[in-house]
């Protein structure tokens, strides 16, 4: 004949109290962290006592705090509050590397987003435009060759080049977006299409500082194309622009991917590029 307290509440009661499931108490049993006070002999049904809620709370708020149910059952089997510390300080550094992360993959979202924005408000291929552009930071890569010699497939090894080299230097690869390169200005000028380094925008958030660098802000002469092979095509009439127009040519000519579009070609990169060299307008 079995008995038990009448103030003690079935594990379907206690499931419900505390909004849980069944299933998740006999699990807590199981692991010996919340075990039932009474079990009936006959039935074998599960009984708690409503003053064990305080320790199933406890379970809920260290789960809440990140920690697993492992942790939970060695902290409270051996009632250290030096080990609750030191596993709360870990916890608090696993989270700020998951905050830090997050933040990436949130400045990664609003730059695709500007970028989409950016390409739908663009005036068409061919279209030249003077624009003030604010100051940017960007991170260069050297190349040993000059891929202005060779087509698109050598472009292409040199920016896995690029992304193998932001993973060696923990950089994390979702900066690996918008790349673009650079030709000196005295090159530009002479139409002398050279260039040794290829480069991603860096943002406040950017992981190292060696290889970054500023573009001023300032008015910029800008072309636009959509075809990697219409670049040179596109940037001698940038120059004409320029010369037309009296512009001083005061710095490097930039070649900037506002977006990729390969999401509707899956053979090659699809690209909208924005041309651009700074200038100075005589008043």
């Amino acid at each position: 004949m079995s008995s038990k307290n009448p103030g003690y509440i079935s594990i379907g009661e206690m499931a419900k109290i505390n909004q849980t499931t069944v299933p998740t108490l006999r699990l807590y049993d199981s692991m010996g962290l919340l075990t039932p006070c009474f079990t009936d002999s006959e039935s074998h049904y599960r009984y708690y006592d409503i003053k064990q809620n305080a320790r199933f709370d406890m379970i809920q708020y260290m789960k809440e705090l990140g920690m697993e149910l492992r942790e939970i059952k060695e902290i409270l089997d051996k009632c250290d509050l030096g080990l609750i510390e030191d596993i709360l300080r870990r916890k608090k550094e696993q989270t700020q590397l998951e905050l830090d992360d997050l933040k990436l993959k949130l400045s990664a979202i609003d730059r695709t987003i500007e970028g989409i924005e950016r390409y739908r408000k663009s005036p068409p291929a061919g279209t030249i435009t003077l624009e003030y552009i604010q100051k940017r930071r960007i991170y260069a890569m050297h190349v040993d060759i000059n891929f202005y010699d060779y087509n698109i497939d050598t472009y292409e090894l040199i920016l896995k080049k690029l992304k193998h080299n932001l993973r060696a230097f923990r950089i994390p690869t979702i900066y690996y977006c918008n790349a673009g390169t650079v030709i000196p200005q005295k090159h530009f000028e002479d139409m002398d299409f050279f260039s040794d380094e290829i480069f991603i925008f860096a943002d406040d958030n950017f992981p190292v500082t060696d290889g970054v660098r500023e573009l001023d802000s300032g008015m910029y002469a800008c072309i636009y194309t959509e075809d990697f092979d219409d670049e040179r095509a596109s940037a001698a009439k940038l120059l004409e622009f320029c010369h037309r127009n009296n512009f001083e040519i005061c710095g490097d000519y930039i070649c900037e991917e506002i977006i990729e579009m390969n999401i509707f070609d899956s053979r090659k990169r699809s690209m909208y590029l924005r041309l651009q060299v700074p200038v100075r307008i005589s008043r």
